[in-house]
């Protein structure tokens, strides 16, 4: 074993031993199951001069700490962004204060407290109650030295998540443009359904699917390649506009531009030429 995995191997048992002590102390941060929070992060900086003062709460994860005697300042990371806490031995009491010796980066705490600026100018709470509520057995990596491999960051997107928040932007900006694409198609008729994920045949598109076995019918099916079939059948039966936006998937080669697994969006409408139905997603672009 190296060097590294020894000291990694070290470090994951020290969180464990702290897990064990907080649990021997009656703070399991496991049992806690709730906490009321009031603001986010960027709440706090945009409103400052509204908020300064004033008591809030809020709840994220300990992205670092550090302390100079009886104070210690963490920065604390939630959906929102990031804000410093400051921690004092008398705002909080000894026992309080003494068990943040058991936090390390990672773990998710509420705190309550009061908005100020410090000296340096930092946006900051002044806590005056701190509950853990999740104790993080497992090590981060470091920011500027850590999560850098392109496949463990798509592999382990939970940790990109954490470690490099603004990927985050990503995932709003995809929810933002299917919530719009929704909204354009039913602000005019467009019904979106749900047709069958499993089918006994593939078809709908010239693909090699994904062949999978259903045991209660002791039948093999196939996951979908296209949706272009039923929803068809829909507009024979009555439909005028429909559509559909769902996963697809074809078992087929990997790329930057193709995943076996993807979301697909078709529409269909009666009585109109391709021309029209080119005119209609030219304007949704």
């Amino acid at each position: 074993m190296s060097e590294t995995e020894l000291n990694l191997n070290e470090m994951l048992m020290i969180r464990r031993e702290k897990l064990k002590e907080l649990i021997q102390k009656g703070k399991d941060p496991f049992l806690v199951e709730k906490f009321d929070y009031t603001h986010y992060s960027k709440d706090i900086h945009e409103k400052f001069e509204e908020l300064e003062g004033e008591k809030v709460a809020i709840a994220g994860r300990i992205m670092s700490r550090r302390g100079h005697g009886k104070v210690s300042f963490i920065d604390l990371q939630d959906s929102e962004g990031r804000i410093q806490l400051f921690i004092k031995q008398d705002a909080i009491g000894e026992e309080a204060y003494s068990d943040l010796s058991l936090l390390d980066i990672g773990d998710i705490v509420g705190i309550q407290g009061e908005v100020f600026k410090t000296q340096a100018g930092e946006v900051s709470i002044r806590v005056s109650e701190l509950l853990l509520m999740t104790k993080s057995l497992q090590i981060l990596p470091e920011k500027f030295h850590g999560l850098k491999d392109q496949d463990l960051r798509y592999r382990q997107r939970y940790v990109d998540l954490i470690v490099n928040p603004e990927v985050k932007e990503t995932f709003i900006l995809r929810s933002k443009m299917i919530k719009a694409v929704r909204e354009y198609l039913d602000e005019r008729g467009f019904l979106e359904v749900e047709t069958p994920i499993l089918s006994t045949v593939a078809g709908g598109a010239n693909a090699r699917p994904f062949a999978t076995h259903h045991n209660a019918l002791d039948i093999d099916m196939y996951l979908r390649i296209a949706n272009e079939l039923y929803l068809k059948r829909l507009i024979v039966g009555g439909f005028e506009k429909v559509y559909e936006m769902g996963r697809m998937f074809r078992n087929e080669g990997m790329s930057p531009k193709h995943n076996p697994e993807f979301t697909n969006i078709e529409l269909y409408q009666a009585y109109v030429d391709y021309e029209e139905m080119m005119r209609l997603t030219e304007n949704l672009i």
